[in-house]
């Protein structure tokens, strides 16, 4: 288990009154896709009013279960909870920011950015379909670039994991064998490769492993030095994973259609998005038993929507348009209520 451990600093002064002024430790735990975004949001409000977060990066499945169990203030997940459990959870869904997944590799040779995949290619390597990197599919995508006779080992994430959820739906959406055969979850029955936990697992294993491939959210790659790869999109251009391409995706994305926030941004139109976007959600309770400590949750979103987007951007997630960001904060006022039935956020 991974604990990634941020202090946070934010104003909570006339939310649920002076009380909750004072020094607070908030407790989440869930998904590693974001966690570098939350750490960097974590320092930057650290000066605020004192308040500490001692976040969990565990994975998004555990994340959920959780906050079920009432044994965090807010749960965190990549793949957005199913609308039964939300119900009778009775927890509030909303998304805090927007990032990428991206493919990475050990070629040795080969540079970040320079080796082109497709997703049909991606699904029949992680099928099990596609065995050697010299494959002539690969070779003619690549000209130029010096492939290897070596075998193709791919790594998944072993955990229960909103990215292997994302990932997945990708796979899912681009190859309608993938679907059948093993379609979209936060875990399952891989038919080619080996698993390791979290981006630390699923990149280690990649470094030591010459020809693996695998699967990570981008911050991560670009802050470990990893090799990610170009993706083919829907509208047939090569593209590179950048904060331009991944804002491009999410401007196509259908907010006010989604139930819960839960959106798609999986394989949008667009001759610069990137293929591979998601959202990553929060789950709060309804029902808060400490007003206050629910209260300071909401208020460091706020803040984050508010006074974190350059924070975000620098790291390459995407901040939340604007009229998402305001949807959020009326769905708190509406939602989330004290035992006395009055509203928490203000």
């Amino acid at each position: 288990m991974k604990f990634m451990r941020v202090s946070l600093a934010i104003a909570v002064a006339g939310v649920v009154g002076a009380g909750a002024a004072q020094a607070q430790q908030i407790t989440g735990a869930g998904a590693t896709f974001p966690a570098p975004v939350y750490s960097a949001w974590g320092e930057a409000a650290k000066a605020a009013a004192g308040v500490e977060l001692n976040y969990q990066a565990i994975g998004s499945g555990a994340g959920q279960t959780q906050i079920l169990n009432r044994t965090v203030d807010f749960g965190a997940s990549d793949a957005p909870m199913a609308p039964e459990k939300l119900e009778s959870g009775k927890l509030l869904q909303f998304p805090a920011v927007m990032g990428a997944e991206v493919a990475i590799v050990n070629l040795p040779g080969v540079k970040p950015g320079e080796l082109k995949l497709t997703g049909e290619l991606l699904a029949d390597i992680y099928l099990g379909k596609i065995t050697k990197w010299n494959d002539a599919r690969l070779v003619e995508l690549n000209r130029g670039v010096a492939l290897p006779a070596s075998a193709i080992a791919p790594v998944y994430r072993a955990d229960g994991s909103g990215t292997t959820f994302v990932w997945t739906a990708y796979l899912s959406a681009v190859s309608p064998d993938w679907k059948a055969a093993v379609g979209s979850n936060t875990s399952v029955k891989w038919p080619a490769g080996n698993g390791a936990k979290g981006n630390d697992g699923v990149a280690a294993t990649v470094r030591q492993v010459k020809g693996a491939i695998g699967y990570v959210e981008f911050a991560f790659a670009a802050k470990n030095g990893l090799t990610y790869t170009q993706l083919r999109n829907k509208a047939g251009q090569f593209v590179q994973p950048s904060l331009e391409t991944f804002s491009a995706a999410a401007g196509n994305g259908d907010w006010a259609a989604a139930k819960n926030y839960a959106v798609s941004l999986i394989d949008t139109q667009g001759e610069k998005s990137w293929p591979i976007v998601s959202a990553t959600f929060i789950e709060l309770p309804k029902d808060p038993k400490d007003a206050a400590r629910s209260a300071t949750v909401m208020k460091f979103f706020d803040w984050a929507y508010k006074d974190g987007a350059s924070i975000a951007t620098g790291l390459l997630y995407v901040p939340l348009p604007t009229a998402v960001q305001d949807a959020v904060r009326s769905s708190w006022r509406a939602e989330i209520k004290a035992p006395d039935g009055a509203a928490v956020y203000k």
